[in-house]
């Protein structure tokens, strides 16, 4: 396979619409249905589902995706850091942060990259609070440092930056204020808000409308309206007389904050930024 007709194929993979991959890519519709139509000849077995109102994987097609999104990336990656190690890095690199703390407590990581690349600055965005890959999807950062897992299509998870457990913000007279520890089936009947990204197992049916900002959130939680899984620095950064953070129980998972870049999108700033994690 070529290299274009690689990234063709995981772009109608992941878009599963030849309208958007031919718009992502800079190229023409006929190009992306020339190029699955090649593939399927040259396999001799359907990729892809067609009908007119919509697009699917075969389970050939989703086989050999898996196989070779694992490859492509290693190759992107190797690629990436080869321009970096021999051209030398130069530039901003702009970071979008879902929990703006973060940027304090991985501050470690991001002076070693600073270190490692004194020649890149490094400029951080608080993203948005109900859709913190806004940023990264108007191309308004680089990359973003979001709570994983990212599943959403055009977009790539990479390593993880920093991982903490989970705290549950509650009113200072909900029923869990007094608790020592709480478990996700304490979450069973409870109104849950979200505060940007929540992963499952946090995440609950049916979700009630996502707080439009942090303090609208807060005052809803001390209105003791619903409770809300938070990253455990929320007890200290968020602290405030009318809420309590119960800490969740060392059995439940933890939050793991990733770096996450548009997919095709890895620049040699944010192939460094991952490496600065990998290495």
């Amino acid at each position: 396979m070529e290299r274009r007709d690689i990234e063709i194929f995981l772009t109608l993979a992941e878009e599963l619409h030849f309208g958007r991959t031919a718009q992502r890519l800079l190229i023409s519709q006929a190009r992306v249905s020339q190029t699955i139509a090649k593939l399927e000849r040259r396999f001799g077995v359907a990729l892809f589902e067609r009908t007119s109102r919509r697009v699917a994987l075969t389970p050939t097609g989703a086989a050999l995706y898996a196989d070779v999104r694992v490859g492509h990336d290693r190759i992107e990656r190797g690629i990436a850091n080869a321009i970096a190690a021999g051209k030398g890095i130069t530039g901003v690199l702009t970071v979008g942060l879902e929990a703006p703390a973060v940027a304090e407590l991985a501050a470690p990581t991001f002076a070693r990259f600073r270190q490692n690349n004194p020649g890149v600055e490094i400029a951080f965005r608080e993203t948005g609070f109900s859709d913190p890959l806004d940023l990264l999807r108007s191309g308004e950062v680089d990359v973003a440092v979001t709570n994983a897992p990212v599943d959403e299509p055009g977009f790539e998870e990479g390593p993880v930056l920093h991982t903490e457990p989970v705290v549950l913000a509650v009113a200072r007279e909900h029923r869990l204020a007094t608790h020592e520890t709480v478990t996700l089936d304490d979450l069973d009947g409870e109104v849950v808000f979200r505060a940007g990204r929540r992963a499952a197992p946090y995440r609950r049916e049916p979700e009630p409308p996502v707080p439009a900002t942090l303090l609208d959130l807060m005052a809803r939680i001390a209105a003791n309206e619903g409770v809300c899984p938070l990253a455990a620095h929320a007890a200290d950064y968020f602290a405030r007389p009318t809420l309590a953070m119960v800490p969740f129980a060392e059995s439940a998972p933890p939050v793991r904050w990733v770096l996450c870049w548009r997919t095709g999108a890895r620049t040699a700033r944010v192939a460094a930024l991952a490496a600065t994690l990998e290495n």
